[in-house]
């Protein structure tokens, strides 16, 4: 039995993230029952399956129960039974149901703006100073709800932060007209309120248990980004993935790849990341042109033994998937999100305007 709290992320099937703290020897439903989360639940004694999660990362000791409740088929796939099970490192539980249902509604946050930053006409950078910052928890790659400040409108970023970050990052694709790209160029300023909703999302980065390629499209690197920063921080401390990670970086213009200097950190701070950058415009001087599929190599790839993170607008996405079925790769996981400018809907990143 472990000696250490952990801290447990319950993803819900409508993307709302809540963290609980679970303490030695304590279950998961009664660390969430604590913190007044009403997980689906019904005999407590392994006896029912009614609680039957899915493990996304993280080890645990699976407790008692009987198989009815829970196969050794199912066990071995990696679902669990939160009324029995203890913690033995932080966990992330894809539970069924929506929080909603388990009356536990998406966090609020307020921030201020430190900084806005432009890279391109159609490019910010946003840092946030975020009130209460400790009890704002998310995973790598998951995203928040930002309220436009003047109107009802709200639009979705992911973080580009990793999660032990003190200040809060994120990465706006503008658009013509849009709601937030008025306000970012015509309203906004250091020291504004914003409003945040979240966090949300089933695209994070998972345990990594095999070599992993990330596909990003544009403002797609934002989850990428904090994923990456979640990996020096586990090199740092002496936990290196131990697998090869490749990025394949891809943008239509030269002015759509940033923050190539922070890659190039990772690169020198994480064991085993390599990544590409690819621009499609014909007339640019980039040394790798045309689409990110284009400038994958078999290593990459591993016979389909790879973990794929992909982010990107929806014909990235499509055409990525289409070059899998055509090479006959089924990667052992695959995890995308796509994000459309201007757009405000559950599973969007990177980019909203």
């Amino acid at each position: 039995m472990t000696d250490t709290n952990h801290s447990v992320a319950l993803a819900f099937e409508d993307g709302v993230t809540r963290f609980i703290n679970v303490a030695p020897g304590q279950t998961v439903a009664d660390a969430s029952y604590r913190a007044r989360i009403n997980i689906p639940l019904d005999c407590r004694d392994g006896a029912c399956g009614t609680c039957k999660a899915f493990c996304e990362s993280g080890k645990y000791d699976g407790g008692d129960y009987i198989e009815d409740a829970l196969t050794d088929d199912e066990a071995d796939a990696g679902y669990c039974l939160p009324c029995q099970m203890t913690p033995e490192s932080d966990l992330v539980l894809r539970i069924s149901g929506t929080a909603e249902m388990a009356k536990s509604g998406v966090g609020q946050f307020t921030a201020t703006i430190e900084k806005l930053h432009w890279y391109a006409d159609n490019t910010a950078g946003l840092t946030l100073v975020v009130e209460d910052r400790e009890k704002l928890a998310y995973l790598p790659g998951q995203y928040m709800n930002v309220k436009v400040p003047g109107t009802d409108e709200e639009r979705s970023y992911s973080f580009s932060s990793g999660p032990d970050a003190g200040k809060l990052t994120f990465l706006v694709r503008t658009a013509p007209d849009g709601v937030m790209t008025t306000y970012l160029k015509e309203r906004a300023a250091e020291g504004d309120t914003l409003t945040l909703e979240g966090p949300k999302g089933s695209f994070f980065l998972r345990d990594v248990k095999r070599p992993v390629l990330m596909l990003a499209g544009g403002t797609g690197i934002a989850p990428q980004l904090a994923m990456l920063e979640k990996l020096k921080d586990s090199a740092e401390s002496g936990d290196a993935p131990g697998f090869p990670i490749h990025l394949a970086y891809g943008a239509t213009w030269d002015k759509d790849l940033v923050e190539v200097e922070v890659l190039e950190r990772y690169a020198a701070a994480i064991p085993g990341f390599t990544f590409d950058t690819i621009v499609a415009d014909a007339g640019s001087e980039h040394p790798k042109k045309g689409y990110v599929t284009q400038h994958l190599l078999p290593e990459h790839l591993n016979d389909g033994d790879v973990d794929v993170y992909l982010c990107g607008p929806p014909a990235m996405v499509d055409a990525v998937r289409r070059y899998f079925d055509g090479e006959g790769i089924v990667p052992a996981n695959f995890y995308y999100e796509r994000f459309a400018v201007g757009v405000n809907a559950p599973a969007l990143a990177g980019a909203a305007a």
